[in-house]
């Protein structure tokens, strides 16, 4: 399928979103809500890019990571109103996490002029949602988001410690600005409230998993039977496929 982006024509993949088209095509469209490991949330809207389909006398903005592409269309990634709208959005996050390097690079990038910070728990959290995402596609639900305005924030319930928590982390991982605390020390892990005690790879030794996360994994895949961290899983299997040609 044929479309425009920025001028130029290229092909498309039915079905597939903006933002996937833009990046197969080195086009930079900036984000912080998305991840490739769930896809397109639109929440953040820094994907924003016009669209103009067959027949509209004017382009829209739409969330370059939730638009599909199934008819021919003429897509611009930068232009005024675009900037603007970006402008907005990381004035908007920085009172948020105006202190991370990540914000910061923004606001330069945009020329933003930072307005006064704002107190947010956890520190930095710019409620992108990939946490929430994290904990759901491991099939939890130990995280949420509470509250509603300049108060609404990422926790656990009650800020306690959280019975569908296993530790695994997928959360803080994920977190584009480094929100969400996370202590690990000999073989413990502390995450939201929480302790856990941790596993040592048998291969290198090295602690890379809470006993929770594997006797939870155990339990759906046989991924974690061989108690090998993942690099150490890497090396395992290539030495089998090495010797199994």
């Amino acid at each position: 399928m044929k479309i425009r982006l920025n001028g130029q024509e290229r092909e498309a993949r039915a079905g597939e979103s903006i933002l996937d088209l833009c990046r197969r095509e080195n086009v930079p469209v900036p984000t912080f809500c998305y991840h490739q490991a769930f896809g397109g949330q639109g929440a953040c809207r820094m994907c924003m890019v016009e669209v103009k389909e067959e027949g509209q006398k004017q382009a829209r903005l739409v969330a370059a990571c939730t638009y599909p592409l199934n008819t021919p269309v003429e897509i611009t990634t930068e232009s005024e109103h675009i900037q603007r709208v970006r402008r907005t959005i990381v004035m908007l996050l920085a009172r948020r996490a105006g202190s991370h390097p990540l914000m910061k690079e923004m606001e330069e990038h945009y020329n933003v002029s930072p307005l006064s910070a704002i107190t947010v728990q956890p520190p930095n959290c710019i409620l992108c949602g990939l946490c929430i995402h994290a904990c759901e596609e491991m099939g939890k639900s130990a995280i949420w988001s509470m509250f509603r305005g300049v108060d609404k924030r990422i926790a656990t319930p009650y800020d306690e410690a959280s019975d569908d928590c296993i530790g695994c982390a997928a959360c803080a991982r994920v977190c584009p600005t480094q929100a969400i605390s996370l202590e690990e020390k000999d073989a413990v892990r502390i995450i939201w409230n929480k302790q856990f005690e941790m596993i040592a790879c048998k291969r290198c030794g090295k602690y890379y998993a809470t006993q929770e996360e594997l006797e939870y994994l155990k339990e759906r895949s046989a991924y974690g039977q061989d108690n090998l961290c993942e690099s150490c899983r890497k090396k395992t299997l290539a030495i089998n496929m090495k010797n199994f040609s």
